[in-house]
């Protein structure tokens, strides 16, 4: 909603926003902006006398504002639609969705045509440290998205990514998330068969050729092109760095040099090329620009180093993330330690719809601290299979010496998390100097 705000008022609307906290670094971020923010939902708020109200899908029936929203019958729309009405409609969208991936490939994606001087507009759930913002209208008339395929708003039980009419789409993958809106796997897999709908045949749809959901979806009924990364577009010759060779129907394209890790990254680095060619941007501009792609905030990010033990950010929240996770860092340090720090946060995570799948997904990991707090299920029985490697936590400062009195130095920490995990990240760094 944010990124929604920012975009209207570099489209030339007047604009402000209310959140139940308004806290940095988007309210720093919108304020620059030139946008004033208001904290909480008084009803009061209707005095700005707003041609039109936006709703996030995180409001609800009860919310004071939209309560009086709807008994004085004033216009509001959803935040998804409104940006297609007004700032889709007249652009060749690049829409990026699936279950994971999909922020760091839609940054990848933005920054190779920026790299390309295609200047795009872009809307990513996240801060690509290529650019330092989330979003902005662009000029010209490409337009990169992450598609989400969370519900649009209280009034609108459609996912999001529905409205936005995509002319290139990326299917990263597809697995059971959001148990919260989803009862089970065949419920998302009919939205994503909605998004594949709204693809013209002129368009295309690059989705990954080893997801066999995403076969299944496609094979409902598919009218555009498809070109598939790890089959059609294939990585190959990886190094110790990360670094790898590209191929196109076995015929190599050229080698990305990066330090990015994990075989996922370089499956959305296919996915990227595979899209910003459909653009008409070459194989090899996108390379030299994934050359030099400065990856997304809180994507393994390194927070600080503390008598050599090293402390990393990570947004991981599924199973299948965490375990690329490890991987990817486990490529990177070889037989060092790796301490893996977790906060099921995510509404999935805390209902328990993926709890048996988290043992098998943090087994990489020489140890294994759980925050345990607020959960719907017994997160310590969930985790026996690591024996004693895992250790469950009610209490973070608790759970900060258990990992501080662990640690030792050649360590390598990873917190994961999809929230701001109560500062941990500077809170242990401290705890680690001390």
């Amino acid at each position: 909603m944010g990124g929604i705000a920012a975009i209207a008022q570099q489209s030339g609307h007047k604009v402000t926003g209310c959140d139940a906290n308004v806290y940095p670094p988007m309210s720093t971020q919108l304020e620059a902006q030139g946008i004033s923010l208001i904290e909480g939902f008084d009803p009061s708020q209707i005095n700005i006398s707003a041609d039109i109200f936006v709703i996030g899908n995180v409001v609800s029936r009860g919310n004071p504002l939209m309560e009086e929203i709807l008994n004085r019958g004033l216009p509001y729309i959803s935040g998804p639609q409104w940006l297609a009405e007004n700032v889709l409609h007249e652009k060749w969208v690049l829409a990026v969705a699936g279950t994971h991936g999909k922020t760091t490939t839609s940054s990848m994606l933005a920054w190779v045509l920026e790299y390309a001087k295609m200047n795009p507009g872009f809307l990513i759930g996240g801060v690509p440290q290529n650019f330092g913002i989330s979003a902005r209208l662009g000029t010209t008339p490409f337009f990169v998205i992450e598609a989400d395929e969370y519900d649009t708003a209280f009034f609108d039980k459609r996912s999001k990514f529905v409205h936005y009419h995509p002319r290139t789409a990326v299917l990263n993958n597809l697995e059971f998330d959001h148990a919260d809106i989803f009862p089970d796997l065949a419920a998302i897999e009919t939205q994503f068969h909605h998004l594949v709908r709204t693809v013209p045949g002129n368009g295309l749809i690059v989705s990954n050729g080893e997801d066999g959901n995403l076969d299944r979806v496609l094979q409902r009924g598919c009218w555009t092109p498809i070109e598939r990364f790890g089959t059609d577009w294939q990585a190959t010759e990886v190094d110790a760095n990360g670094s790898f060779t590209v191929l196109h129907k076995s015929q190599s394209q050229g080698r990305v040099q990066w330090e990015l890790l994990g075989a996922h990254n370089r499956m959305n680095a296919l996915a990227t090329i595979a899209a910003a060619r459909h653009v008409g941007v070459s194989p090899a501009i996108a390379i030299e620009g994934l050359s030099k792609f400065q990856n997304v905030k809180r994507r393994m990010e390194t927070r600080g180093v503390v008598n050599d033990i090293t402390v990393y950010d990570d947004f991981a929240h599924h199973p299948t993330a965490i375990a690329t996770t490890i991987e990817g860092l486990r490529a990177k340090v070889g037989k060092a330690r790796i301490l893996a720090v977790l906060e099921p946060r995510s509404n999935t995570m805390k209902l328990g719809a993926v709890k048996d799948a988290l043992p098998g997904s943090l087994q990489e990991a020489d140890l294994t601290f759980c925050y345990a707090a607020n959960l719907g299920w017994d997160a310590a029985t969930a985790l026996v299979p690591l024996g004693n490697n895992a250790s469950t936590y009610e209490h973070l400062d608790t759970m900060i010496e258990a990992i501080a009195s662990k640690a030792k130095t050649g360590d390598h920490i990873l917190i994961m998390s999809n929230g701001g995990f109560d500062g941990i990240h500077d809170k242990l760094l401290k705890r680690l100097a001390a």
